[in-house]
């Protein structure tokens, strides 16, 4: 089991930046990827960025160009710096942490809001 401890969020205005920060701790491994979720109101919950422990990067189209993930996986550590937030990023964002071997998440974070208004 990994435990997942997330940090950042909050609001700001469109345009503003916002930083999440995701800290892995208990069964770690050295094959792994971690990413971030998100889900707004009414709607299906969507990978926003992952990177995995050898360094592959994805993110959703959406968020391309504005939005960077890194990983330090010395740290078991996911940051996601949000630029030129749009209304349309408001969600809760989610963490998560998959074993190489899985096809999807295996643990998820608590959540952290992510508000974007004027």
């Amino acid at each position: 089991q990994v435990q997942l401890v997330e940090s950042g969020g909050g609001s700001v205005q469109p345009g503003g930046s916002l930083s999440l920060s995701c800290k892995a701790s208990g069964s770690i491994s050295v094959l792994n990827a971690m990413g971030w979720y998100r889900q707004a109101p009414g709607k299906e919950r969507e990978l926003v960025a992952s990177e995995t422990s050898g360094g592959v990067k994805n993110y959703a189209e959406s968020v391309k160009g504005r939005f960077t993930i890194s990983k330090d996986n010395g740290d078991n550590t996911v940051i996601l710096q949000m630029n030129n937030l749009r209304p349309e990023d408001t969600a809760v964002y989610y963490c998560y942490y998959r074993y190489a071997y899985s096809s999807a998440p295996d643990n998820w974070g608590q959540g952290t809001q992510v508000i974007v208004s004027s």
